[in-house]
């Protein structure tokens, strides 16, 4: 109504409210809480203070922040929310108490001694007793004495260690742990002393470790001498625990850094630098040693901290943390060796060197772990939100229903798929997110795993796995998945190609028109190499000349990819062999030279034998001229030019030089005979068979792969290029053919090599079903091995590691010719090299400047 009469409401109410409103209070920002109850040192209490942390009653069990001096058990880790933290891991105690260390060390040095050979060689009494006594008895044969360190199994504080000369006098009934001494140490101003070195450990999934640069020299208090039966009892000399070394009336508290019998790392340092000594070997020393210490722990943490927290995702906040004081003796040469580590290390503060250093310990840590103020009220609204989706049934993959077509089988698998790199996307980004934090607030930390160098963390990994398979060897078997899962090491941007992947995926399957990604995609064939196109200047028994079998190929590559635009099929089975368009490729190359029409036989072939193109476009497997007679090796580094014997030399299509002999074709690998009831395989006797094996064998080490646009040599620089550079490009071609490719393209890929050895059965064994031949079945069943378990086994061929390919074989009653054995590692050798051209060719093109990209489901890419 857009009259002028204005409208009036009357405020009056017909009775009075005696309800009094509540007046919102202004909310007081929120604090960070901590219950450090647990502990009795003061050093904790000041640090807690000077972080602004608010101390809660005793009882409190709801703190941000719990300290505890002593291990804590594994029911109050479970008992603790996400937004808490507390000082202990679980299971440490594996490599802090003396005797699981030197048990889980032996172990390691059984399989890694060269990396473990830090550790002073230890017996645990009375399970190694006999050990130790026949190692004395050996020492006594050669006439040489060695010294002994005797310490409980479970002491600290230099409590109950003595030094023992004559082993036989040590007796079986007493837990000990028996170690041999290390008496030529390096000295400082004649004095014997040690490195408490601290580390701070945040997370252990996955691992995180920091390095303080700083920490105590603790010193003897008597001059140091050589071992003897006169000194043993004089242990202020021997040890350097300040425990003990504290009672001695020679012990020198001095406040000045150069001075007394307790001195900084830092002081050190600058004391190997005046003597000339290398500072930067030293602190890598003792980081490589403090890692692989860790990696010892590692599986035994992980796996008790996924028992106390079964239900936390990977990769999230850690409850847990821990400052470790590790023991560390620098012999003559300044070699670091591994003395102890202690999980609840002494905060006390008798120096202003013990306040200085542990202060800056505490403070460090506590800025490190990002304690917030909203992380309580995060995790309340987190939780609130998982049992909402748990009850609505939001954000989980529906389960696939009994009887489903091969439609829904293909949507439910991408479903799952794209799920899965959502919340490893989700993982990833947050520890960006971290990285970022830390490196902002390391303070006086370093970080020393994951190191920035790849070859430190290559090797690093490789000791992982090792814990992994001799530790949880037979059990744990989901966490060994995940650990050699190669999602864990993908990077953000990866992830991010395989969503987008992903999702094109998804639009074919629905039937939508996909969107236009990047750069226009390749619409032609690539050229084979302009050397490569012969004129005809060669006998009537030789094959036609390449450039004609190009150009005809290339006229059915147009009407093909005509049909194919018509059809828009997508083939997606992860599952089952249906890639009916790899039997429809562009620009094909004959393996066998083609006879003129004037000499042909009317039973002969008349078309060039297809073979699949599959990613990157056009690559096809080329045959190369034969030469020499010697026989390629099997391994990845072998050489890539295959020679055969002189007398079986033959010229290919594509693949001949002007000076080669041509040799005509016998009719035993002629084009094959129409009737077919005269080549039977059942009428071939066992000679024949072996005759036409080795002729196959012949054939397939012919057989090259052929970069799109390189010539033959190139090709093969390109492979000899990336085992040469194996180091680094071993980890992308994991990612790319473990992770980047699904079942069904890993199959395209091993069909380039199967298509191509089909093709040379049929002109060798001129049977007309294949099918049937035993040699047939058993490249088959190679194939399907090399996909076993998502293209693992194809992996396994690359790293000389899992199981084995062969193990079909020798597992096995089935009898395996060394002929046909041969036949079967050159396949696996071609599809090898198959797969490097596939991922050099993908890794060209997403970073050429066309961005070319190929389309699996068109054969022509």
């Amino acid at each position: 109504n857009h009259g002028t009469a204005p409208l009036t409401l009357s405020s009056e109410l017909p009775y009075q409210s005696t309800i009094k409103r509540k007046v919102r209070k202004k909310k007081k920002n929120g604090v960070i809480t901590a219950n450090i109850a647990g502990t009795k040192y003061e050093i904790v209490r000041i640090v807690i203070q000077e972080m602004g942390f608010v101390k809660t009653r005793d009882e409190d069990e709801t703190a941000n922040l719990i300290w505890s001096d002593c291990a804590v058990q594994q029911e109050k880790i479970a008992e603790l929310r996400n937004y808490q933290r507390i000082n202990h891991f679980p299971g440490m105690g594996e490599i802090c108490r003396k005797d699981f260390l030197a048990r889980n060390m032996t172990k390691m040095i059984k399989s890694q001694p060269q990396e473990y050979s830090f550790i002073p060689r230890t017996w645990i009494f009375p399970a190694e007793y006999t050990q130790f006594q026949n190692y004395v008895k050996e020492l006594k044969k050669k006439r040489r004495q060695k010294t002994f360190i005797v310490k409980p199994a479970n002491g600290a504080m230099g409590h109950g260690i003595s030094l023992i000369r004559n082993g036989e006098k040590l007796q079986a009934q007493d837990h000990l742990i028996v170690q041999e001494y290390l008496d030529k140490p390096f000295l400082m101003e004649g004095y014997k002393f040690d490195l408490r070195v601290y580390i701070l450990v945040t997370s252990c999934d996955p691992l995180k470790v920091f390095l303080y640069h700083d920490g105590l020299v603790r010193m003897g208090t008597e001059k140091y001498h050589p071992p003897s039966d006169s000194n043993l009892s004089q242990l202020y000399m021997h040890l350097t625990n300040y425990s003990v070394n504290k009672h001695n009336e020679h012990f020198e508290r001095d406040e000045t850094e150069d001075k007394g019998s307790k001195r900084s790392i830092k002081w050190f340092t600058e004391f190997l630098e005046t003597n000339n000594l290398d500072v930067s070997k030293f602190w890598s020393d003792i980081s490589e040693l403090v890692v692989k210490t860790l990696i010892v722990a590692e599986p035994h943490v992980l796996h008790a901290y996924r028992m106390c927290r079964p239900g936390q995702a990977p990769g999230s906040d850690s409850v847990c943390f821990e400052v470790l004081g590790f023991d560390i003796l620098l012999d003559r040469k300044l070699k670091p060796w591994l003395l102890e580590i202690n999980r609840a290390p002494s905060f006390g503060t008798d120096q202003k060197i013990d306040y200085d250093v542990k202060k800056g310990v505490l403070l460090n840590a506590l800025k490190l772990l990002n304690i917030r103020t909203s992380d309580k009220r995060k995790n309340l609204a987190q939780q609130k939100a998982e049992a909402q989706k748990r009850l609505y049934g939001q954000g989980t993959v529906k389960k696939l229903l009994p009887g489903s077509s091969d439609w829904e089988k293909q949507r439910h698998t991408l479903e799952r798929r794209k799920q899965e790199l959502k919340e490893r996307l989700a993982q990833v980004r947050k520890q960006i997110s971290k990285e970022e934090h830390e490196n902002r607030h390391m303070g006086n930390y370093r970080r020393i795993y994951p190191p920035d160098d790849k070859t430190l963390l290559e090797k690093y990994e490789s000791l992982l796995a090792t814990a992994f398979q001799t530790f949880l060897a037979g059990r744990a078997a989901s966490l060994q998945r995940e650990m050699n899962n190669p999602l864990k090491r993908m990077k953000e941007e990866d992830i991010l190609d395989l969503l987008e992947q992903c999702e094109i995926d998804d639009e074919k399957l629905m039937g939508k028109c996909t969107r236009q990604r990047g750069p226009k995609p390749l619409c032609s064939m690539p050229e084979s190499a302009p050397s490569l196109r012969k004129p005809k200047t060669h006998s009537s028994d030789s094959s036609c000349d390449s450039g004609s079998s190009v150009s005809e190929s290339g006229e059915e590559t147009e009407k093909e990819d005509h049909n194919e635009k018509k059809e828009k099929k997508v083939s997606y089975d992860l599952e089952e062999n249906k890639y009916k368009s790899l039997e429809r490729s562009g620009k094909l190359n004959d393996h066998f030279p083609k006879e003129s029409p004037s000499s042909s036989s009317p039973t002969s072939s008349t078309g060039p034998i297809r073979r699949s193109v599959s990613c990157p476009r056009s690559i096809s497997i080329l045959t190369m001229q034969s030469q020499g007679a010697e026989q390629r090796p099997v391994s990845a580094k072998a050489p890539l030019q295959m020679q055969r014997t002189a007398s079986v030399n033959r010229s290919h299509s594509l693949s001949r030089s002007p000076s080669s002999a041509r040799v005509s074709l016998t009719p035993t690998l002629g084009t094959m005979n129409s009737s077919g009831s005269e080549s039977l395989l059942q009428q071939k006797t066992k000679e024949q068979e072996v005759a036409l094996t080795k002729e196959t064998l012949l054939l397939i080490n012919d057989l090259r792969i052929k970069f799109p646009g390189k010539t033959n040599e190139e090709s093969e620089l390109i492979i000899e290029d990336i085992m040469d550079n194996w180091k680094y490009h071993k980890t992308k071609v994991s990612s790319f053919w473990l992770v980047k490719l699904d079942s069904a393209k890993q199959r395209k890929v091993l069909d380039i090599v199967r298509t191509s050895v089909r093709a040379v059965l049929q002109h060798v064994w001129k049977a007309p079903d294949i099918e049937n031949l035993h040699l047939y079945r058993l490249f088959n069943r190679v194939f399907n091995r090399l996909l076993w378990s998502h293209g693992q086994g194809l992996w396994n061929s690359f790293c000389n590691s899992g199981s084995s390919w062969e193990t079909i074989f020798s597992k096995g009653s089935e009898v395996v010719t060394p002929e046909q054995l041969q036949c079967c590692q050159r396949i696996v050798q071609l599809c090898k090299h198959c797969l490097l051209v596939v991922y050099k060719h993908s890794s060209d093109s997403r970073g050429s400047p066309t961005g070319m990209s190929h389309n699996w489901d068109d054969t022509r890419y």
